[in-house]
């Protein structure tokens, strides 16, 4: 089946989910639904765990090696963006080099776990910028699992984060995030390694 874009497309968005949701959440929803007027193929993956019919994620490991099969059998148009939602960002950040993404694209990045902040994922978090591939960051301004302020002085510049209303889900307010992902895209697309 052949779907009409309105602009030709400039790169490929996969997007995953968090652990208590699936790809219907509402602000990959409206992002699968937004993006492609603007020039974005846009494909979001159900992660594994949901696949097999269970309500806890598996390892790293199993949810890495899962991400980066599908990636590798993806057709795609363009430069590659991954990313997705909490522990959807996680991955994407984790697997970037392997799946030969050009940026990644982190919508509520888990830094910590809530009220533990000694429990931080930020070497996940940094670990795109030190094989040179860009980042960007979605973060809900009251997210418990790490506020803006706190991702971004966990990468090399703040202003990768941008802050919109909520918390870690984006439920009340996905065009926010919708809005925020359409700013930043370009930077990912266009930027050089470590923009």
């Amino acid at each position: 089946m052949t779907v009409a874009r309105p602009v030709p497309s400039v790169g490929t968005v996969v997007l995953g989910h968090g652990a208590g949701g699936g790809i219907g959440a509402p602000d990959l929803a409206l992002l699968a639904e937004t993006l492609p007027a603007l020039g974005y193929d846009v494909v979001l993956v159900e992660q594994p765990w949901r696949v097999a019919g269970r309500k806890i994620a598996g390892p790293p490991p199993t949810l890495d090696l899962a991400w980066v099969a599908v990636l590798g059998d993806l057709d795609r148009t363009g430069p590659l963006i991954v990313g997705g939602r909490s522990a959807g960002a996680r991955v994407a950040c984790r697997t970037a080099y392997d799946t030969g993404a050009a940026g990644v694209l982190a919508l509520s990045f888990p830094l910590h776990p809530p009220g533990r902040p000694e429990k931080s994922r930020a070497e996940e978090l940094r670990a795109p910028g030190r094989r040179g591939i860009p980042i960007r960051v979605v973060q809900g301004e009251r997210d418990p699992w790490g506020s803006p302020a706190a991702v971004g002085a966990e990468l090399d510049h703040p202003e990768w984060v941008a802050s919109v209303a909520g918390a870690h889900s984006f439920t009340r307010q996905p065009r926010d995030v919708a809005d925020a992902v359409a700013r930043l895209l370009p930077e990912l697309i266009g930027g050089a390694p470590g923009n």
